[in-house]
């Protein structure tokens, strides 16, 4: 069975982007320990980067993933914007636009366009360690925008759902 390392953004004393006393930090521990439970109980194997509020810096996180022989790599974000209620929707950001990282994304990018967001797309974001120091394919999942008010109402009432479509849209990648 594929060994998924699923990494919750940020941490401790970095808390990410921050709107109204919402910490991305929190949202994303919360959403990846949910798509974490959801992977194991349909069969995957997944090492978690962090489980409790702690930081590590990118380059840990990538040189760990590397080390446990991860055979994807899942970051979970909220994404912000320079004002509130700017933008709205859920992006998935990847090395480059080719093979299994780009299908993981689009997989599920697709699975929250379902449950109601906004398909940002997928877009490369070659700079970004997770994504480049990896060796295996890997995605950094901006879900959502937290300073938007539409897209933390959809995080908080339909977050089952949207732990669920990340889940289904890594699965769908594994199985196919």
């Amino acid at each position: 069975m594929a060994l998924v390392v699923l990494d919750a953004g940020h941490g401790g004393s970095n808390p990410g982007a921050v709107y109204n006393g919402r910490q991305e930090k929190d949202d994303a521990l919360a959403l990846t320990l949910e798509v974490g439970r959801i992977l194991e109980e349909n069969g995957a194997d997944v090492y978690y980067t962090r489980s409790s509020d702690v930081y590590e810096s990118p380059y840990q996180k990538a040189t760990e993933a590397n080390l446990v022989g991860g055979d994807y790599f899942v970051s979970i974000h909220r994404n912000s914007s320079p004002y509130p209620n700017q933008y709205t929707g859920v992006e998935t950001l990847v090395y480059n636009q080719y093979g299994e990282a780009a299908r993981l994304a689009e997989n599920i990018n697709e699975n929250l366009e379902a449950i109601g967001f906004v398909n940002q797309g997928v877009n490369e974001r070659p700079n970004l360690v997770v994504l480049n120091r990896t060796k295996m394919p890997a995605v950094l999942v901006e879900a959502g925008f937290i300073n938007t008010d539409a897209d933390n109402e959809l995080f908080d009432e339909r977050f089952d759902e949207m732990a669920r479509a990340i889940a289904d849209g890594i699965l769908e990648t594994i199985y196919s």
